[in-house]
């Protein structure tokens, strides 16, 4: 069997319980400084601990963002924060910066450290050069091919990791190096504050003509024009796995717990059925139905395959697609009486056919007939956020299961 991994983005610590518990290896995230994700809830180091004891008992690992472009003040209290971090046994730190990466090594020579995608690193002879430096593991840049990556791998020390995004949101910009954020906005998206200006829908203005907008458009829908379907390789695991990936990296630390659990299951499945044999491995259809369960756009193969083309891009609408409704968490079961006890996370209602999932099994259809609060008091609808219901289940499940329904078209 090959030592493959599977890597999630955790937001906060329900997402990177419900990333473990789902199957990933391992997850990446940030601080509360220093990260590429400043509109993300992030962990305080506390959180980080907290994260890491869960992972570290179920045999995973955790990594956190160190991967800003930092000016001269974004340094003020890194090498206090780098000593906690390494006081608390994280996995690994992500760097992208020069200068972050001398002052960790520096510190703390022995922290495992992972070169981010931020640094562009597109061939064997820069990987080779922070190898040497002290780097384990690259993650490439967003615009290879597989077969780019492939040769990077030939051509490196064996103990040099690759990591590569196999799915989630593509960036127009050069591996994320962009500045549309901060000129529109003066937020930096290299500094972990990305407004997403290229999801914008944009016009043009002629100079002598101020305030008379003129559409930039394909059809009447108007043209989002740096507007990237999102990444999908899950039909494409054997070949990202023989082109010498080491860690298949999933991208969206401000997606729903929901988003991803989703996610992680489908690749988990595809992957271990992968590795289980790998001559006979056969592509299944179920696992991209239930990604598309998730929110998403429509999927691209990026780079991997050929140069992204008029077809990669979505010009009618920057939205996502969202089918399904996550409705709510189960957190006990009891045998005897087949009840469930849910932590409500979207509206319930008595008769509501639903789905059932959870990680490492099928999901199976439910339709509510009995429904009571936490005082046991018959309810025909649970409106509330975060309500804790109880709910006859024809099947057993288990705490983590999640409750999804079809929205209804």
């Amino acid at each position: 069997m090959r030592d493959v991994e599977l890597l999630a983005p955790a937001g906060d610590l329900e997402k990177l319980k419900m990333a473990i518990t789902y199957g990933a290896d391992a997850v990446y995230l940030g601080g509360e400084e220093f990260g590429l994700r400043a509109q993300a809830k992030n962990f305080t180091i506390d959180q980080i601990k907290e994260g890491l004891e869960f992972a570290h008992q179920r045999g995973k690992k955790v990594y956190v963002t160190l991967n800003i472009i930092p000016h001269n003040d974004d340094l003020s209290g890194l090498d206090e924060y780098v000593l906690k971090l390494n006081d608390i046994g994280v996995d690994a730190v992500i760097v992208s910066d020069p200068g972050v990466f001398s002052i960790v090594k520096e510190l703390v020579p022995d922290m495992e450290m992972h070169l981010s995608t931020q640094a562009n690193t597109t061939n064997y002879g820069t990987a080779n050069f922070w190898f040497k430096q002290g780097v384990q593991r690259i993650v490439v840049a967003r615009e290879l091919s597989l077969e780019e990556i492939k040769n990077i791998k030939d051509n490196t020390p064996k103990e040099l990791e690759i990591e590569a995004f196999v799915h989630g949101a593509m960036c127009i910009s050069y591996s994320g190096r962009c500045l549309l954020s901060n000129y529109m906005t003066g937020r930096d998206a290299n500094r972990g504050e990305c407004a997403q200006a290229c999801r914008w829908k944009y016009n043009l203005v002629e100079e002598k003509r101020p305030g008379e907008y003129y559409p930039v458009y394909e059809d009447e829908n108007g043209t989002y024009i740096y507007n990237s379907k999102d990444l999908c390789m899950i039909k494409h695991i054997p070949q990202v796995i023989e082109a010498g990936v080491k860690s298949l990296k999933i991208e969206g630390r401000m997606k729903s717990s929901y988003y991803v659990a989703t996610i992680i299951r489908s690749y988990r499945m595809a992957i271990d059925t992968y590795l289980a044999n790998p001559e006979k491995y056969v592509y299944n259809d179920i696992w991209l139905e239930e990604i598309k369960k998730a929110s998403y756009r429509d999927f691209t193969t990026g780079f991997y395959f050929n140069k992204p083309t008029e077809e990669d891009q979505l010009y009618g609408s920057s939205s996502y697609i969202r089918n399904y409704d996550f409705l709510g968490l189960v957190l006990d079961y009891n045998e005897e009486t087949k009840i469930a006890t849910v932590e409500q996370r979207n509206r319930i209602f008595d008769e509501d056919t639903v789905e059932i999932f959870g990680p490492n099994k099928e999901y199976f259809v439910q339709q509510i007939v009995r429904m009571w609060d936490k005082d046991d008091n018959p309810i025909d609808v649970a409106p509330h956020a975060k309500q804790i219901i109880k709910i006859k289940v024809d099947k057993p499940v288990e705490k983590w299961d999640m409750i999804r329904k079809a929205r209804e078209e």
